[in-house]
């Protein structure tokens, strides 16, 4: 029963704050629109903005999830050109309104550095995995995996921002991809 009041407030809740924005989002009207109360709000998640780090955590989770099936698709061979398509993947992703107004505006609005988020965790030891096998196979410099990763996802984060929060997204998008292929580039071994 718990389980099922929580996925009613983390689906009325994502729809809310995808359509209105965390500020304007009514805990009143999402809570009734799937029969619950406040109470039930803060008793699962302690407010709404828990409620918000709930949303962003399963949101940011497909996320990663999205970027890792299109690098996958269309690199199955390389492991490489896998982890550049998953951060290319990413940073495109902050054209999805959803994503933009959960994860990338609102997110770090109300609940700080992103880079802090346990999604984060998650995308940044996945990427330290394809680091270790690159650095084992050859394929990239030796050097510290988990400053690698964070640089490597810090990067993708920050230019998935940049784009959400542009005025010309569609024109920031081509320069972010370019700029992160070229940054990357730089942890190859010279051939």
């Amino acid at each position: 029963m718990m389980e099922e009041t929580r996925a009613k407030l983390v689906a009325a809740a994502r729809k809310a704050f995808s359509d209105k924005g965390f500020a304007d989002a009514s805990m009143d009207a999402f809570t009734a629109d799937v029969g619950l109360t406040r109470g039930a709000l803060y008793h699962n998640f302690g407010d709404k903005k828990g409620l918000l780090a709930a949303v962003v955590a399963e949101v940011d989770s497909e996320m990663a999830a999205r970027a890792h099936a299109a690098a996958a698709a269309t690199h199955p061979e390389s492991l490489w050109d896998q982890l550049v398509a998953e951060g290319v993947a990413y940073i495109e992703l902050a054209l999805d309104p959803e994503i933009q107004r959960i994860v990338l505006l609102d997110g770090p609005a109300y609940l700080g550095d992103p880079s802090q988020w346990p999604s984060q965790n998650a995308c940044l030891e996945a990427t330290a995995s394809k680091l270790r096998q690159l650095m084992d196979d050859g394929v990239v410099k030796d050097m510290d995996v988990e400053a690698a990763s964070r640089l490597i996802n810090g990067a993708a984060l920050n230019a998935a921002l940049w784009v959400a929060a542009s005025d010309k997204p569609l024109e920031v998008l081509p320069r972010a991809v370019d700029a992160l292929r070229h940054l990357m580039s730089g942890f190859l071994c010279k051939t």
